[in-house]
Order: structure tokens, then C-alpha cells, then sequence
């Protein structure tokens, strides 16, 4: 087992960093010349030091040890968390680098999340695509036929409900509905990832008997016309979403050398970003969905263009943006 100075000894220079960067944060050193601090560098040493604190804590280091910890981590917290003065450059940072480094640090999850969510979308799609009759399975007949309504060549506005007279009223339907699935999707975690895995594998699902159902009654250009530009943004969401439920189920199942309660809470803190640009994205594609997406007076091609455009964006964002801060 490691002794407490070995221990000291292996990890001191982390927390030498934070702590020079925390006092460069608060103008508490006088050489400014190396500029703003990485808000990526003090996040990921942060999440280390919370590592520490907790090994710390198990292995009944010596007081002064855990009492160094705690003071670096509470710092460290309270600039992170709970810092007033946000600004611009603050939410440069988080969506420049934060959340496309996030995305990719927990990728094993966005993959699990993506395969849980499309593989019933495509299997229920081509099912009921073939037997049309199985959608009473899902909706009801009334709902299916709202389905067939709301996505008429014919209809006035593509994808309104019945009850909404405006966009904006849409837009607002639209918000509700959307972080309802995400919350769903993210909360599910708590039960050990069960519950983010039947919300995921349950909206594929009834993605795809929609899709497989519209498609057979012919009714694919509206349909598809619709969804492909926000989904772009409204189905990344979502499966970021069930990414960040898996990492709390994965806490709670292999908490490792910490409690289930630590290693829950260090789980939550990763997801956060997460979270915080999943609501940005759910935003936009809320509006989107109500202003773009439901026009008739636009041509497919012209929908078809720009969800290209959005999608190619999305994926290149998440794949290449704030790699310099990996």
C-alpha cells in the first residue's frame, strides 16, 4: 500500500499547479504574463485532486494531507461552480473547449448511448415498416392517425399538434418535450444505468415505428423533410443525454476505491458540462424544429441542404473543436 509520503511525494506537483493557477485566477500573483489560465487545465486537475481527496480520506492519511486537499478542492469548486463574473470569455471556454473535450472524454458512454438509442430505431422502423398494423402497438389508432394529419402534404403547418395555433406555442411544446426525454434519459442513471438504457432503447423505438409507419402510408417527403435538420442537434442531445446517465450508473455499480455517495458525486461534477450544453443544443433545436422545420413554404431540398450543413457541423464540432486542450 502507498505510504503517505510516497503518495505526497507522486502528486504533489499537481497540486502545486492548481494551486499557482487558482492564485493567477484571483490576481493573487503578481507575473500576469502567461495570461488567463486554461479553464480546461483547472478543471481537469480539480477532478484529480477530488481523486486525491478521496484516496486520501479511505487510506486515513495524515490530517494535514486531507486538510490541504480539502482546501484546494473547496477553492477549486467554488471557481469552477459557483463563480459569479461568467462573461464571455467564460462561455467561450465552455462552449469551445469544455464541452467538445467532455464529449470526447466520455465517449466509451456516447457510443453505448448511440448504439442503445439508434439500434431500436432501425430494427422498429423496418418492422413496422413491413406490417404497418404494428404501430397500434405503440399509439393508439387516434394517435396514429394524428401522425398521419400532422405530416400531410396537405397540412397547413408539417409536425403541429392540434392544440397549438402558433410557432411560438410550438416552440414552447417543443422545449417541454425535449429536455422531458433528456432528463429522463440522464436521471435514468441513478438506478444504475437501467433506467437511461430503457428510456434510450424506448424513444428509439418509438422513433422508429413513426418513421417505418409514415414511410409506408407514403408520406416520407414531409416526414423526413421535417425531422433532418433539427435532429441534428435534438437526437445529439438526447444521446449525450443517456452518456451522462451511464456515467452515474457506472458510478454507482464500480465506485472503485471511494464510497458509491463520492463516486457518484465526482460522476455528476464530470457530467455537468455535459448537461450545460445538451440544454444549449435542445434550445436550438427546439427552434429550429418550430421555425425551420415545419415551414411548407420551404422545398425539401432546401431542408435537405441545410441538414447536411447542421449535421457535418455537429459531428466536426465534437470531433475536432478544443482538441489543443486534451
Amino acid at each position: 500500500m502507498m505510504t503517505p509520503l510516497r503518495f505526497e511525494q507522486l502528486y504533489e506537483r499537481e497540486w502545486a499547479e492548481l494551486e499557482a493557477l487558482l492564485d493567477r485566477v484571483r490576481g493573487r500573483t503578481v507575473d500576469q504574463s502567461a495570461g488567463q489560465p486554461s479553464g480546461a487545465r483547472i478543471a481537469a486537475l480539480y477532478r484529480r485532486a477530488c481523486e486525491h481527496l478521496a484516496l486520501a480520506r479511505a487510506r486515513f492519511y495524515p490530517a494535514y494531507l486531507v486538510d490541504r486537499l480539502e482546501r484546494i478542492t473547496a477553492d477549486a469548486h467554488q471557481l469552477i461552480y459557483q463563480r459569479r463574473e461568467i462573461g464571455l470569455a467564460r462561455l467561450r471556454e465552455l462552449v469551445g473547449v469544455e464541452f467538445p473535450s467532455a464529449v470526447r472524454k466520455q465517449r466509451s458512454y456516447v457510443a453505448v448511448a448511440a448504439a442503445t438509442f439508434l439500434l431500436p430505431t432501425l430494427v422498429i422502423a423496418l418492422v413496422v415498416y413491413w406490417r404497418p398494423e404494428l404501430i397500434l402497438s405503440v399509439v393508439s389508432p387516434e394517435t396514429a392517425a394524428s401522425f398521419e394529419e400532422m405530416y400531410s402534404p396537405a397540412a397547413g403547418v408539417i409536425g403541429r399538434t392540434r392544440t397549438a395555433t402558433t410557432d411560438w406555442m410550438m416552440f414552447g411544446y417543443y422545449i417541454r418535450n425535449n429536455v422531458g426525454v433528456a432528463f429522463q434519459c440522464f436521471a435514468g442513471g441513478l438506478f444504475a444505468g437501467v433506467g437511461t438504457l430503457f428510456f434510450l432503447s424506448y424513444n428509439g423505438a418509438f422513433a422508429g415505428a413513426l418513421a417505418g409507419y409514415l414511410t409506408e402510408r407514403g408520406l416520407s417527403s414531409t416526414f423526413y423533410s421535417f425531422v433532418a435538420t433539427h435532429s441534428a442537434f435534438e437526437l445529439t442531445a438526447i444521446v449525450l443525454s443517456g452518456a451522462a446517465g451511464l456515467r452515474m450508473g457506472h458510478a454507482l455499480i464500480a465506485p472503485g476505491r471511494v464510497t458509491r455517495l463520492q463516486s457518484l458525486v465526482q460522476a455528476t461534477q464530470e457530467s455537468a458540462v455535459l448537461l450545460y450544453g445538451v440544454t444549449a443544443m435542445l434550445l436550438v433545436a427546439a427552434a429550429v424544429e418550430a421555425f425551420w422545420s415545419s415551414a411548407t413554404w420551404l422545398p425539401p431540398a432546401a431542408k435537405y441542404g441545410v441538414a447536411a450543413v447542421c449535421w457535418t457541423a455537429v459531428l466536426a464540432y465534437f470531433a475536432f473543436q478544443g482538441r489543443h486542450a486534451d
